[in-house]
């Protein structure tokens, strides 16, 4: 009967810390967010207009990439690519007003270990975060997907004392988003939030210009578009906002007359959406507009 008890009361809490009402984790109120990508690159691609809104408004931004991108180009690799990756995030943060890190996990090697974890643990507890985003854990590039997958994990996590003890653990466990994506299976993504960043979406591009070796070089040659890249540097930056511009499918554009009304939405030329993630706290509408106080603006 005692075990049944103490099982009860285990669960009990565990739901209790999950819709416990959301508060900044830092005692002057401001919104603390972290967003989570596999390569130097996917932060600014997926969450970048949502992070120059954030830092407009005073709100600390962090970018993390889980690995130093020493793979991805058709001619450069390993320590040189990684130091060119690392100076074009730098670069890309001071551009969104964002800090960005990028740790030192081979590119096209990451795997789910629990020392990954345990770094992604630390990150988050460091920066004291209210939001983590991610990619959702299905996805065509394996980085991408157990990018997904070690955030899962650290979820609840980073309030647990006893784990990454040499960090002291959260006391509110955040809310963990998604970032969108297409893929279908096994379930599609869901636009709980989105974010009207039309009036920074220059940044953004301002941003993914930053990554030269991306934008213009690698992605270009694996995509088999490399013809395409203009050379005049202002006609390199046009080309890319409208390659990078993506489009506003009906349940994004839902979720915008949501968030802003049907005469707001309708304006709307860009927009990011994120997804609740069910591991972390559980916002409600009321709280999401306090996380996104950019929401309706």
């Amino acid at each position: 009967m005692s075990t049944i008890c103490n099982r009860i009361l285990v669960t009990s809490f565990f739901l209790l810390s999950i819709m416990t009402t959301i508060n900044a984790q830092n005692t002057d109120n401001k919104i603390r967010v972290i967003m989570i990508g596999a390569h130097p690159d996917d932060c600014d691609e997926d969450g970048g207009g949502t992070a120059a809104l954030f830092a407009q408004m005073g709100y600390a931004v962090k970018f993390v990439s889980v690995t130093n991108g020493d793979a991805g180009h058709q001619t450069l690799k390993g320590v040189e690519l990684a130091k060119r990756r690392f100076a074009e995030a730098q670069e890309a943060g001071k551009r969104l007003g964002v800090v960005y890190d990028v740790l030192d996990n081979h590119d096209g090697l990451l795997m789910p270990t629990l020392e990954v974890r345990l770094q992604l643990i630390r990150k988050i507890r460091e920066w004291n975060a209210d939001v983590v985003i991610a990619p959702r854990p299905n996805d065509y590039h394996p980085d991408h997907r157990y990018t997904g997958v070690l955030v899962q994990d650290a979820a609840y996590m980073v309030s647990v004392p006893n784990i990454a003890p040499d960090v002291p653990a959260l006391k509110k466990n955040p809310v963990f988003l998604y970032y969108q994506d297409h893929f279908q299976r096994p379930n599609p993504f869901r636009p709980d939030i989105t974010v009207d960043i039309t009036s920074v979406y220059d940044k953004k591009v301002s941003a993914l210009d930053a990554h030269v070796s991306q934008m213009y070089e690698w992605l270009p040659w694996i995509g088999h578009y490399l013809d395409q890249v203009p050379k005049d540097k202002d006609e390199r930056i046009k080309w890319l906002a409208k390659q990078r511009a993506g489009t506003i499918n009906s349940e994004v554009s839902a979720s915008l007359e949501k968030w802003y009304g049907r005469d707001k939405a309708q304006k709307v030329k860009y927009a990011e959406a994120f997804e609740v993630c069910e591991y972390g706290s559980q916002p409600n509408d009321v709280e999401i507009k306090r996380l996104f106080p950019m929401l309706g603006k």
